[in-house]
C-alpha cells in the first residue's frame, strides 16, 4: 500500500511540474524528495552528479560560443543552404535541422531555422506543413544522436557500469534516426493538398492576410562571419572530435599516478570527465581568444535552456532515485519479468515519460539506471534509445507551438481533438522506424 502513495505523489510531483514548466518540474519534485525523506523517512539516494557535470561543461562552451556568434554563423550557413534549394525543401529542411542539432547538441536553435523553412516553403509554393511538422521531429532524433546532448550524456552515464562506448552508440543511433527521418519525410512528401490549392490558405489569401510575408528570423545581433564566431565554431568543433576520437580509442586517454598515504595508485581519465575537461577547455580558450562578453553568455538562450535541464534533471532523477532505492526489492521482483519478456513496455516508458517531463534527457536519467536494475541488457536499453522522443505527442512543446506559429498559411495546424495535429504522423513514423533499426543494429554492434 505505501509503495502505491509514494508512487503517487512521485508521479503527482512530475505531472504538477511539468504543467508549470521551466525548473517548475525540479523545484516540484524537491518537494517530493523532502517528503520522501523527512516525512516517508526513505533513503535520499542519490544525485546525478556525473550527468550534471558533463551538462554544466557542453551547455558552458556552447554559450560562449553564442555569445561570440558561433551559433549565428552555423544558422547562416543552414540558411544558405535551404535558400539555394528551395523546391527540395521537405527533405533539406528536416535533414539541416537534424545536422544543426546534432552539432549545437540543442533544440534552441531550432527556433532561429523554423521561420527560415517556413519562408522558404512558402515562396518555393511548397505546402510548409510538410517540411515545418519533420522539421520539429528531425530536432528531436538529431539531439538523441548528438554526442554532446544531455540526453546522451545521460545515456552514457546511465550505462557506465556496462562498459558501453560512446562510439558503439552512435555508431548504431545515428544511422537509426537518420533512416527513420527519411521515413518520415516519405511520409508527409505528398500530405495535404499542395499550398496554391489549401482551403485554409486561399482563404486567408482572400482575406488579404500578409502571404509572402512569413515570419523571418531576426536578423543576428553580432556578424555571424565574424573572425569570433568563426573561431569559438572551430574550437567547439575541435572539442567535439575530441570527444568522439577519446571515445574511440580510450588508449589516448591520459594515465595519471597519484599517491595515498598507504599506496601509490594509476588510473585512466574516465570518458564523463573527459568530455567535461575538453569542454571545459574549449570554452575557455574562446574567452581568452576572442573575447566575448560573458555577461551575454549568462544572458543567452543556450545558458538559460542548459540550467533550466540542470535544475529539472537534478530534482526528478535525485526523486526518482530516492523512490527507487527505497523500493528496489519490490519494484524488480514484480516487473522485470514482465519486461524482460515484453521489451517494448520499457519502450513505451520511455516514450510516455518524455512526453510527460518534456524532456528526453530527464526521461532516460531516471528509466535507464532503473532498466539496469531490472536485468536489461546493455544492447536492448541502446536499442529502445530512440523511443524517448516523445515530446511531440502533445501539442505542446516549444518547437511544436513555433512551427504552428510561424506558418503564416495556416496548413500546419493543431486539430479540434488535440492529438489530431501535423507533428503525429511524422512523429510515429520516425520514432517507431528509428527504434526498430536501432534495436537491429544494436544486436549486430553490441551482440
Amino acid at each position: 500500500m505505501m509503495l502505491w502513495v509514494q508512487l503517487a505523489l512521485l508521479l503527482a510531483c512530475i505531472l504538477i511540474g511539468a504543467r508549470i514548466g521551466g525548473i517548475g518540474l525540479g523545484v516540484v519534485a524537491g518537494v517530493g524528495l523532502a517528503c520522501f525523506v523527512f516525512g516517508f523517512a526513505m533513503p535520499p539516494g542519490t544525485p546525478p552528479t556525473t550527468v550534471l557535470g558533463m551538462i554544466v561543461a557542453v551547455v558552458t562552451a556552447l554559450a560562449v560560443m553564442e555569445a561570440a556568434g558561433g551559433l549565428a554563423l552555423v544558422v547562416a550557413l543552414a540558411e544558405r543552404v535551404l535558400r539555394g534549394n528551395p523546391r527540395a525543401i521537405t527533405l533539406l529542411g528536416p535533414l539541416v535541422m537534424y545536422l544543426l542539432i546534432f552539432m549545437a547538441g540543442t533544440q534552441h536553435v531550432a527556433y532561429a531555422l523554423l521561420p527560415v523553412i517556413a519562408e522558404v516553403s512558402e515562396k518555393a509554393g511548397v505546402r510548409p506543413e510538410r517540411p515545418l511538422s519533420m522539421s520539429v521531429i528531425a530536432a528531436q532524433h538529431g539531439l538523441v544522436a548528438s554526442p554532446i546532448s544531455a540526453v546522451t550524456v545521460a545515456l552514457l552515464a546511465g550505462l557506465a557500469g556496462a562498459s558501453v562506448s560512446l562510439p558503439a552508440i552512435l555508431t548504431i543511433v545515428i544511422p537509426a534516426t537518420l533512416v527513420g527521418l527519411v521515413a518520415g519525410v516519405a511520409s508527409v512528401a505528398w500530405r495535404g493538398p499542395e499550398l496554391a490549392d489549401d482551403p485554409e490558405y486561399r482563404q486567408r489569401q482572400a482575406a488579404a492576410a500578409p502571404s509572402g510575408t512569413a515570419v523571418k528570423a531576426a536578423a543576428p545581433a553580432k556578424d555571424p562571419y565574424s573572425r569570433a564566431a568563426i573561431g569559438c565554431c572551430l574550437l567547439f568543433l575541435a572539442a567535439l572530435l575530441g570527444v568522439v576520437v577519446l571515445g574511440i580509442f580510450p588508449d589516448l586517454r591520459p594515465e595519471y599516478t597519484y599517491v595515498t598515504p598507504t599506496a601509490t595508485k594509476t588510473g585512466r581519465i574516465e570518458m564523463s570527465r573527459a568530455i567535461m575537461v575538453l569542454m571545459l577547455g574549449a570554452a575557455g580558450l574562446m574567452m581568452l581568444l576572442y573575447r566575448p562578453n560573458p555577461e551575454d553568455a549568462l544572458k543567452g538562450s543556450v545558458m538559460r535552456g542548459g540550467l533550466t535541464a540542470v535544475i529539472c534533471i537534478l530534482g526528478v532523477s535525485w526523486m526518482g532515485s530516492s523512490f527507487f532505492a527505497a523500493n528496489e526489492a519490490t519494484i524488480v521482483g514484480e516487473i522485470s519479468g514482465t519486461v524482460q519478456a515484453h521489451p517494448w513496455v520499457f519502450a513505451i516508458g520511455l516514450f510516455v515519460l518524455s512526453l510527460l517531463l518534456f524532456s528526453q534527457a530527464a526521461a532516460i536519467a531516471i528509466l535507464v539506471p532503473v532498466g539496469v536494475s531490472l536485468g536489461l541488457s546493455p544492447t536492448l536499453l541502446v536499442g529502445l534509445y530512440p523511443a524517448v522522443n516523445g515530446n511531440f505527442f502533445l501539442p505542446t512543446y516549444g518547437t511544436v507551438l513555433a512551427a504552428v506559429s510561424f506558418d503564416q498559411t495556416g496548413t500546419t495546424r493543431i486539430g479540434n481533438y488535440v492529438v489530431n495535429h501535423s507533428f503525429m504522423r511524422p512523429g510515429l513514423v520516425t520514432t517507431i522506424v528509428a527504434t526498430l533499426v536501432s534495436l537491429a543494429l544494436a544486436r549486430l554492434v553490441l551482440g
